[in-house]
């Protein structure tokens, strides 16, 4: 897989999904630990569904980038974009 590549975008925008998941996850989960020792409880139901919004909305941008990389992969290599080669 080299610099710049279809593979290599591809691959750095599924990282970076996760990524952002994570911190969004992260940034739920903070203010529920910290207001966690004050007695707060009934949060605890809208933390876990925020979190599974989170996580559900990841799966599908990260199958939408991997099918919409390989319909470019399949546009470029099966003459799509590329052009004819002449014969002399």
């Amino acid at each position: 897989m080299g610099c710049f590549s279809l593979q290599w975008i591809e691959q750095l925008l599924i990282w970076l999904v996760i990524i952002v998941a994570v911190f969004a996850i992260i940034n739920l989960l903070i203010p529920f630990v910290l207001s966690h020792a004050g007695g707060v409880l009934g949060q605890g139901v809208n933390i876990v569904i925020a979190a599974l919004r989170i996580v559900f909305w990841a799966v599908v941008v990260i199958v939408v980038i991997i099918i919409c990389f390989d319909l470019i992969s399949c546009l470029i290599g099966h003459g799509g974009l590329s052009l004819p080669r002449t014969t002399r």
